[in-house]
């Protein structure tokens, strides 16, 4: 039998290659790309996991109430003239901040003039005409028996006659004196006025629709807002007790923008959205607020004084619900169910499950599970981890969330579902 031996050791040639490639690759998958094994190997199994730690801290803390709302101003006036004729004069500025009493227009007085003329001459005439009528009544007065009670009773209704007509030439004397008045128009409330509506030379009419301009009160200035039903009896519990702070922070929510007080819890709730509407006043200085603004707004219901208080990062969420890692003197973690009241950006206020003093995981959760042994690094001022760039989260952070990192793909953690520790830390 003759043995071809050039095929079978081709054969065994290809095996021991795809052999040597297949453990090259399982050694590549079972290092994390990119982590400290690149550096000095990978981590011995059960070694610690280093992870930044905090202490619970005990702080009064104050419970926001965050609602929308928009800007309003406080008073709201549209100039209008009340008497017809010429605008002549336009005696004011677009934009202007105008006190009460400021002159803003004038208007043609003259035909009201003429007419006020002809008013007081009527009145001349009539008191003449009463003079005559009492001089003639004092002379059948006189006459006593010889004048007849008949002339004596109409002469005494023609002086009362004509007291009467003299006193309607005085009311008609001054209702043109009113109008006259009219033809200067003046700022009824102090505030900033806005664009002028009619220009100099038309002719104006009381009838007319539209006014001069608008004068809208800005200092003070008011807010409208709206709060979910289920936070009234908290905002009327803090009304009782005293003036209750309202802050007014732009639409990104991040700029405040103001600070006044809660003026009026509406008297009813709105059944179709469920919510109830509230105003604030704002001294407004310097003018930040403007009228028909969107703002977001808070309202300090509480303050929760000696709470017990983490960085927000602390907290994690899980099936069984929320809970946080806390480190034991012997440098291992429990992971312990909390009961978290209120959460805001950068701390959280805990009800249950953590004391002032403990010590917590701030950063590297994703790494641990409970008893696994750690090396805490000490969190920066306030117990927190040190502020990323806005919009960057820790790869961490992102990897245990499954968010992408700006491919279209999510980061997945290396470790995750393998038995085994990562890499040591350089």
């Amino acid at each position: 039998m003759i043995i071809r031996w050039k095929p079978a050791v081709a054969g065994l040639t290809v095996a021991l290659v795809v052999a040597g490639v297949g453990y090259a690759v399982q050694e590549r998958l079972a290092q994390p790309q990119g982590g400290p094994a690149a550096a000095g190997g990978r981590r011995a199994f059960g070694g610690p996991v280093p992870v930044v730690a905090g202490t619970v801290g005990r702080e009064d803390v104050p419970i926001w109430l965050d609602g929308i709302g928009t800007v309003q101003a406080f008073n709201s006036v549209t100039v209008r003239v009340r008497v017809d004729g010429e605008l002549q004069q336009v005696a004011f500025t677009e934009g202007q901040t105008v006190k009460a009493g400021d002159v803003l227009a004038r208007i043609d007085p003259r035909p009201l003039q003429a007419q006020l003329a002809q008013a007081e001459a009527k009145k001349a005439q009539d008191e003449a005409q009463l003079a005559n009528a009492r001089r003639d009544l004092e002379r059948n007065l006189n006459l006593r028996e010889y004048a007849s009670k008949q002339t004596v009773d109409t002469q005494r209704a023609q002086v009362a006659q004509f007291e009467a007509l003299v006193r309607s030439d005085d009311a008609a004397i001054e209702t043109v004196k009113v109008q006259l008045g009219y033809t200067t128009i003046t700022a009824p409330i102090g505030g900033r006025i806005g664009i002028r509506g009619v220009d100099q030379g038309n002719i104006v009419r009381a009838s007319d629709q539209n006014g001069l301009a608008t004068i809208t009160q800005v200092q003070p200035i008011a807010v409208l807002f709206t709060l979910p039903e289920q936070a009234l009896p908290q905002v009327l519990d803090a009304q009782a007790a005293g003036p209750v702070k309202v802050v007014a922070l732009d639409r990104a929510g991040r700029a405040p923008l103001g600070e006044g007080t809660l003026a009026v819890v509406d008297n009813q709730i709105d059944t179709g959205t469920g919510t109830v509407r509230l105003k604030a006043v704002f001294p407004n200085e310097p003018q930040r607020l403007w009228p028909g603004q969107f703002v977001n707004v808070r309202l300090l219901a509480a303050v929760r004084k000696g709470g017990t208080v983490v960085p927000a990062s602390v907290v994690q969420r899980g099936p069984q619900g929320t809970y946080a890692y806390v480190v034991k003197e012997d440098q291992t973690v429990e992971q312990r169910p909390v009961k978290v009241a209120r959460s805001e950006d950068t701390r959280a206020l805990i009800d249950e499950g953590l004391n002032p003093g403990e010590r917590v995981v701030v950063d590297g959760q994703y790494r641990l599970q409970p008893g696994a042994k750690v090396t805490a690094t000490e969190a920066a001022a306030g117990n927190a981890p040190p502020p990323a760039a806005a919009g960057d989260q820790p790869r961490e952070r992102r990897r245990e969330r499954g968010e992408s990192s700006g491919n279209g793909r999510p980061n997945r953690d290396p470790n995750r579902g393998q038995n085994r520790e990562p890499a040591p830390q350089p």
